[in-house]
C-alpha cells in the first residue's frame, strides 16, 4: 500500500490506476458531502459526537416506540441540510468519470441526493442506506415526497402519520436495526465483483456490510484507491491512500486519460 499524508505523492499514482481502467465502482460515505455543509456523523463535528441522544433518532426502535423521539426527529428533519445543500466538487468530478463512461456504478451511504442532483444518473447511483427525500409508511409500505410531510409538521403536527392508513411514517433511509434493500445490496456486489477498480471516498469502511464491497472488489482482482481523511479498515488493501481534502482531490484523479 502507497499512502500520502498531503495527497501530493500519490495523486499521479491514483490518476494512472483511474486513468487504466474501464469498468470503474465508486463507493462514497459522508465525507464527499462535508464541503456541501452536511456533518458527518462520528466525526469531531459530527451530528452523534456533538449529540449522543441524536443517535436514538437514528435507532428504529427507539424510533417506532417512542412519540417523543419521532417528535425531535421530524424537527431535525426540517434543518436537515440535504434540502438546501449544493453539490461540491467531489461530486462534480463523479459526474465527469460518469460522463467519459467509465462509470460502472456509484454506491453511496448518503441519503442527501447530492450525486443526483450534481448530475449522476439516478440509474448509476445506488442509495444503499436510502434517500431523505421521500417518507414511507412503516405499516403500509406507501412512499411520499418528505416535503409534503414537513410541511404539516410546519403546520402544527408534532408526529405526521400516514393519510392512507395512519401508520408511523419515517424517512426512507435505513436506521439503527432496519434491515437493508436487498435489491441494492445485490446491485452493489455485483458491481464490486464486475469492476476493475473500486474507488473508496469519504467513507471510514466501518459500516457492514456495505463496507465489504472493497475487499470483493479486490479479490476479484479489482485495483483499489482509497480516498479519505482518517484511517480506514481496508487501507491495506489500496494500491494508493490519499489524505487530502476530497474536492481538491478527486478533480485531478478523475481527468479523462
Amino acid at each position: 500500500m502507497a499512502e500520502s499524508d498531503d495527497g501530493t505523492e500519490l495523486v499521479e499514482e491514483a490518476r494512472r490506476l483511474v486513468a487504466g481502467a474501464q469498468r470503474i465502482t465508486v463507493l462514497t460515505g459522508a465525507g464527499i458531502s462535508t464541503d456541501s455543509g452536511i456533518p458527518d456523523f462520528r466525526g469531531p463535528q459530527g451530528v452523534w459526537t456533538k449529540n449522543p441522544e441524536a443517535e436514538k433518532q437514528a435507532t428504529l426502535d427507539h424510533y417506532m416506540s417512542d412519540p417523543v423521539v419521532r417528535a425531535r426527529s421530524w424537527q431535525s428533519r426540517l434543518r436537515h441540510g440535504a434540502f438546501t445543500a449544493e453539490p461540491n466538487r467531489g461530486h462534480i468530478a463523479l459526474v465527469d468519470l460518469e460522463r467519459q463512461g467509465r462509470l460502472h456504478t456509484l454506491i453511496t451511504q448518503n441519503v442527501d441526493g447530492l450525486h443526483q442532483k450534481a448530475g449522476s444518473s439516478p440509474e448509476r447511483v445506488v442509495e444503499i442506506h436510502g434517500t431523505v427525500h421521500q417518507v414511507t409508511c412503516m405499516a403500509c409500505d406507501e412512499r411520499a415526497p418528505m416535503q409534503r410531510a414537513l410541511d404539516r409538521v410546519r403546520a402544527g403536527e408534532a408526529d405526521p402519520a400516514c393519510r392512507t392508513c395512519g401508520g408511523i411514517l419515517k424517512s426512507a433511509t435505513i436506521s439503527f436495526g432496519q434491515s437493508l434493500d436487498l435489491d441494492a445490496l445485490e446491485r452493489a456486489e455485483v458491481a464490486a465483483r464486475e469492476c476493475d477498480l473500486m474507488l473508496a471516498v469519504g467513507t471510514t469502511l466501518t459500516v457492514h456490510p456495505i463496507a465489504g464491497v472493497v475487499p470483493v472488489a479486490a479479490s476479484a482482482g479489482a485495483s483499489v484507491v482509497i480516498v479519505n481523511a482518517e484511517e480506514t479498515a481496508y487501507d491495506h488493501l489500496a494500491a494508493a491512500v490519499i489524505r487530502a481534502p476530497i474536492g481538491d482531490v478527486l478533480p485531478l484523479i478523475v481527468e479523462p486519460p
